[in-house]
């Protein structure tokens, strides 16, 4: 008799952990040529609002830690997904990807990693201004982060574009939840090993795989989420994600540039659109003569 393949359960990963889905829901990941190669979590609304509340249990101290030290973890991140090439060049052939756009992907979210890795603790001088005022005041405009993000990650990519989402919103401070392509999920719940491995504090990164058509209006409009990230160009589900921010303001934001030029995901204005500009005002003391401050 022919043996029975045990089939891997891809499970999601919330406050540094590895549950499965509460619904006990699944759904079944074929490949190209109609094999079914594994298990999928069908993630459910009360899986999303355990990773809110893990996402934003983490942000006091990952927004609060020094630039360089989110730097080094990022950059841990990049040397130990450098690691497991081959594990993530076979999930990606697995998924459709021919061997020169496997490697070719996996190369790119490597190096994604690195290059946010090194914005972490620039971006603020960048962006950050001191402004001129008429008053005795000095005044300064800083980037701070926005809070917990809601990401809902390209369809068509399965590593990629998980890590276009990730990355920028990480460096600037913020931590968030993303919800993996559907279709391809595999690199997704991979990647969340790399991440539990990696130094990087639970509830920082939560990864949920499911259904968009269900989980979205979820992703929008939870009133502790601050902001949505969104990647595709599904009209109807845009429109929702935008109607439904509306209940507490979350700032919205839809990417949907085609992948032909993996370059153009490498900008730090995508650590910039999640983050807030804080300003602070601060008397200037004028010194007189024998050091008296007037």
């Amino acid at each position: 008799m022919a043996r029975v393949k045990v089939l891997k359960t891809y499970k999601i990963y919330i406050g540094g952990a590895f549950p499965r889905t509460e619904s006990g829901r699944y759904y079944p990941l074929y490949n190209n040529n109609k094999d079914l190669i594994a298990n999928i979590c069908l993630s459910s609304r009360k899986d999303f609002r355990n990773a809110v509340v893990a996402a934003r249990a983490a942000f006091g101290g990952w927004s609060s830690r020094a630039a360089f030290n989110r730097s080094q973890i990022m950059y841990r991140m990049g040397e130990m997904l450098e690691t497991r090439k081959q594990q993530f060049i076979e999930e990606l052939l697995m998924q459709g990807a021919n061997a020169k756009s496997a490697e070719q992907e996996f190369n790119n979210a490597v190096d994604r990693l690195i290059y946010y890795a090194g914005w972490c603790d620039k971006y603020q001088q960048i962006f950050g201004t001191i402004n001129p005022v008429a008053s005795s005041h000095f005044n300064f405009s800083v980037p701070e982060p926005t809070g917990v993000v809601s990401i809902m990650a390209d369809e068509n990519s399965s590593l990629i574009g998980l890590i276009d989402a990730i990355a920028p919103v990480i460096a600037g401070g913020n931590t968030c939840v993303v919800l993996a392509s559907e279709s391809k999920p595999l690199c997704a719940v991979t990647f969340a090993e790399v991440i539990n491995s990696s130094d990087v504090p639970g509830g920082v990164i939560n990864i949920l795989t499911g259904k968009k058509d269900e989980l979205h209006s979820y992703f929008s409009n939870h009133m502790d989420v601050n902001a949505v990230v969104y990647y595709g160009n599904n009209t109807t589900m845009i429109k929702s994600i935008q109607e439904n921010a509306t209940n507490n303001v979350k700032r919205v934001f839809i990417y949907n540039q085609k992948r032909e030029n993996p370059e153009e995901f490498q900008n730090p204005f995508y650590i910039l659109d999640t983050q807030e500009i804080k300003t602070t005002w601060h008397p200037i003391e004028n010194i007189g003569v024998g050091g008296a401050k007037y």
